[in-house]
């Protein structure tokens, strides 16, 4: 059966005290997913290599850095030397994506390219070979907290019927809206991993949050071969 992995996206956590929010679900989950935004691709601005080598110590779990930025191969270097072990980013930013898959890989991290709500699967089917994720979105991306969008289920069982259908390794990842009210259809459309930011940390409990949410993805193993 396929276990579905949880990535807590660090967006939503207080960033004051950033590596206690994280260390309080290490051991719980799967990856921490870490956005990185320019203010030039998606309207808002987030953090540096600096934060990621600081947190790194905090912690065990793996680190994802999802790259919204306009120029991915200036920075990615800098995020693995700072302890990323996977860099996904958006294939529409560069003019050979198959160069900067190989340029990323070569830093030393598995590599992700992500799909934006307004951007199409078959812009990113030739590369599937070439990965070792792909990244739906299922919000908007700038801003943590977004609705689901639901529009976009269809996108999610479209890559995992061409990972399926050419027996690829590609993990795929959803990204945006995910809780307790949308994670069902997330999984059910082929998600391999789930990121969810404000589901877990809520400002409350974190480790309870995290731990309700992967006891949903246990019970949904079932029918998931």
């Amino acid at each position: 059966m396929r276990r579905v992995k949880l990535a807590p996206s660090i967006l939503t956590a207080d960033f004051a005290r950033l590596g206690q929010e994280m260390a309080s679900v290490d051991g719980l989950v799967d990856w921490f997913h870490l956005d990185v935004m320019d203010g030039h691709y998606v309207p808002n601005l987030t953090f540096g290599p600096d934060v990621v080598a600081a947190v790194r110590g905090e912690v065990e779990t793996p680190f994802h850095v999802h790259l919204m930025i306009d120029n991915p191969l200036e920075f990615a270097g800098r995020f693995v030397e700072a302890g990323a072990r996977r860099i996904t980013f958006h294939p529409e930013v560069t003019p050979d994506p198959s160069a900067a898959i190989k340029e990323i890989r070569a830093a030393g991290a598995e590599v992700g390219l992500a799909i934006h709500p307004d951007i199409t699967v078959e812009t990113v089917r030739k590369h599937l070979s070439e990965v070792d994720l792909i990244l739906v979105m299922t919000v908007r991306p700038g801003f943590g907290g977004q609705r689901f969008m639901n529009e976009m289920v269809p996108k999610i069982a479209e890559v995992k019927g061409y990972v399926e259908d050419e027996a690829l390794d590609a993990e795929v990842e959803v990204d945006g809206g995910v809780n307790l009210s949308t994670v069902n259809e997330v999984v059910a459309a082929g998600a391999d991993i789930v990121v969810a930011g404000s589901a877990i940390f809520d400002g409350v409990d974190a480790p309870a949050a995290a731990a309700r949410l992967i006891e949903r993805l246990e019970g949904l193993r079932v029918g998931n071969e």
